[in-house]
């Protein structure tokens, strides 16, 4: 279904039910809001999220300008913009006190909805990111898991991000993500990405947000998830986020064998970490 968010359609899923019953009585679970990475689509949300719904009702949408989403106007492609929308998502469908989860690109827009509208979630889980995009901490990273060959084409595309670095990233990087070193044809055809808004994110906003210093009035209880080979937002990441939450009650789970593609290399952990923490709402 669509939605609209301030000015423009959001494309939004709901999956399982607010409600469930215990005998006589009807209880009420919580809502999780997952917000997707890439950029590109919610589509590689699901298998992340589908253990929740055992525990809770999981709403997943496209980010503007992402998926099926609206693009609106370019120049509110922002951090800014993204985490607001996070709020005017859940004002639109009546959610309180969501449980906000973001998984890499998707957890620096959650970071960014925590610190312009503090109090709002109830409990935050982010997941393969940080508080700001290191790049030279990810060229090591994939140095880490693929050679010189995907360093290099992740500084490329890190600093040049176009049509030509992007082919190069995906041929040398993209299989990096997960551990067992593969990619799924089926996923990645099925997958909408705005290029033009790739490449805007990489070449303009990467660069200029960090939200270090703003962490610090995030009071909410914070999960931090990460794969100690991914490559792209390696523990260092975590690392950061750790220590900017200096007023978050904290937990943090690592997965030892794990990649960027968290719900793939170790399906089992993660999902018994993401429901025992919405099960502690």
């Amino acid at each position: 279904m669509f939605v609209k968010v301030n000015g423009v359609r959001i494309f939004v899923e709901v999956l399982g039910p607010r409600l469930a019953f215990d005998g006589p009585r009807t209880v009420e679970r919580p809502t999780v809001v997952a917000l997707h990475g890439g950029p590109s689509d919610h589509l590689h949300m699901l298998p992340m999220v589908s253990a929740l719904t055992e525990v809770a009702q999981v709403v997943v949408y496209d980010h503007r300008g992402c998926g099926r989403s609206e693009a609106g106007d370019p120049a509110l492609w922002t951090l800014e913009q993204w985490g607001d929308d996070v709020r005017g998502l859940c004002d639109a469908l009546g959610i309180e006190a969501p449980i906000v989860f973001g998984h890499s690109f998707g957890g620096f827009v959650a970071q960014s909805h925590a610190v312009r509208h503090p109090g709002h979630a109830a409990r935050l889980i982010l997941s393969g990111t940080g508080p700001r995009f290191d790049a030279a901490a990810s060229v090591e990273g994939f140095r880490r898991q693929g050679g010189d060959a995907a360093a290099a084409a992740f500084a490329a595309f890190a600093a040049r991000p176009d049509s030509d670095t992007v082919q190069v990233f995906a041929r040398e990087c993209r299989h990096l993500y997960s551990t067992g070193r593969k990619t799924d044809p089926d996923v990645e055809a099925r997958t909408l990405t705005n290029m033009a808004l790739l490449f805007d994110f990489f070449g303009r906003e990467s660069r200029a947000f960090d939200l270090t210093a703003a962490l610090a009035a995030v009071r909410v209880p914070v999960l931090i998830l990460g794969g100690d080979e991914d490559p792209v937002t390696p523990p260092s990441y975590q690392d950061a986020l750790e220590s900017a939450l200096t007023h978050a009650q904290v937990r943090r789970v690592r997965f030892p064998g794990a990649g960027h593609a968290m719900a793939t290399d170790v399906p089992d952990a993660l999902a018994a970490a993401l429901r025992d923490w919405v099960r502690a709402v």
